[in-house]
């Protein structure tokens, strides 16, 4: 099993969803956590029940966005633990709405959390790594990074974002140790997932046109994508630098959809 024992790594987004599933897995695998999330009561939560289950494990209220929320939120990880192994850019928004409908806020808003809010935690986590002489930073993109749906402009320009800047950094400090690497989820089982079901008209429809277009015929877990987070973060990917790593129960890999039986 992979382990991660003796390494601190940041989870931001962590208070929910796919952030929570990730510092479980971190946690169980001998990493030391923190857990940022711009909600400090969800990000404590999530510590806390790290902590009860014989995890170590820091919660810190930060906004991704927000240049100094980053630097400060970084600075006080490192306080805690005394060096900074790993990051989990995690932290992200989700919007769907036509392009010519949409507002420059709107737009603004999807860059300045997805994109932006990933360029300044890695920013900020950087001279960390340079002092270890390592470190593995792991983006959470999407499989919106290989094909798109209508009135997912700004989202797709923020994921294709931070698919480019992780392969420009593997490339730029390969010979300093460093690794960076996408995970790209399928469909999971978030609020975004209970939020497509609410939004149908007919549920068991929804549910039977998912299973028809996921080959694995089912959504993944955040646990699942927790385990590939380990694996990139860990020794066990230390030849592993700039791939977008797919987890995606064969979505992406199926040619056209498929109507339900």
């Amino acid at each position: 099993m992979t382990t991660l024992t003796g390494k601190v790594v940041i989870v931001t987004g962590a208070g929910s969803g796919i952030g929570v599933g990730i510092a479980e897995v971190i946690a169980e695998r001998g990493g030391a956590v923190a857990v940022l999330d711009r909600d400090a009561a969800s990000a404590e939560r999530v510590a806390e029940k790290l902590q009860t289950g014989g995890g170590e494990a820091i919660s810190v209220a930060c906004d991704v966005s927000d240049e100094g929320q980053v630097a400060e939120a970084v600075a006080q990880v490192h306080e805690r633990f005394g060096r900074i192994d790993g990051l989990v850019n995690n932290a992200g928004v989700n919007f769907v709405k036509p392009f010519d409908e949409m507002s420059i806020a709107e737009w603004d808003r999807v860059i300045s959390i997805d994109l932006r809010g990933t360029f300044l935690c890695t920013h900020a986590c950087m001279p960390h790594f340079f002092a270890n002489g390592s470190g593995s930073v792991v983006n959470i993109a999407s499989v919106h990074t290989q094909a798109c749906l209508p009135g997912a402009a700004s989202y797709d320009a923020a994921k294709w974002g931070v698919l480019g800047m992780t392969k420009a950094l593997a490339v730029e400090y390969a010979s300093r140790g460093i690794r960076f690497n996408c995970l790209s989820p399928g469909l999971i089982d978030t609020k975004i997932w209970q939020d497509i079901q609410a939004a149908a008209v007919d549920q068991e429809a929804c549910l039977a046109h998912w299973r028809a277009n996921i080959p694995a015929g089912r959504v993944g877990t955040p646990r699942e994508m927790g385990q590939v987070a380990a694996f990139l973060l860990s020794d066990d990917a230390s030849y592993v630098t700039g791939a977008n790593l797919l987890a995606d129960g064969g979505m992406t890999s199926q040619l056209i959809s498929r109507e339900h039986a």
